[in-house]
């Protein structure tokens, strides 16, 4: 079975960062758009960035933009969602998603949790 994780949540303050990292054992991220979504307490899972297959092409919804940097080291084979200047409203469960059916699922602008490969996701908790 394809594996894939998130790491890196936990709690700061309004206006501090976090590095969150998605890594799998199983996936080669350079062959997919990776995507980064997010679930707070209530709502549906949206869509926070997202980078393409070779890194060329990066998406960030608007209320991240200027914030947030999506980022690819094929090396590790590890993507990485750098945020900074965090706020309130930026509280949620980050989860990180690959499609190898359809390798540019999640950078297209479609949420399917029942496709793909997708974590179980790390806490981001801001809060004053």
């Amino acid at each position: 079975q394809f594996q894939v994780a998130e790491s890196g949540g936990g709690s700061v303050q309004p206006g501090g960062s976090l590095r969150l990292s998605c890594a799998s054992s199983d996936v080669t991220f350079e062959h997919y758009d990776v995507g980064w979504f997010r679930q707070a307490p209530g709502k549906e899972r949206e869509g926070v960035s997202c980078i393409s297959s070779n890194g060329g092409v990066t998406y960030y919804t608007d209320s991240v933009k200027g914030r947030f940097i999506i980022s690819r080291d094929n090396i590790t084979n590890t993507v990485y969602l750098t945020m900074n200047n965090l706020r309130l409203e930026d509280t949620a469960v980050y989860y990180c998603a690959a499609d190898i059916e359809d390798p540019h699922r999640y950078c297209s602008g479609d949420v399917c949790l029942q496709c793909g490969y997708w974590g179980q996701g790390t806490q981001v908790t801001v809060s004053s």
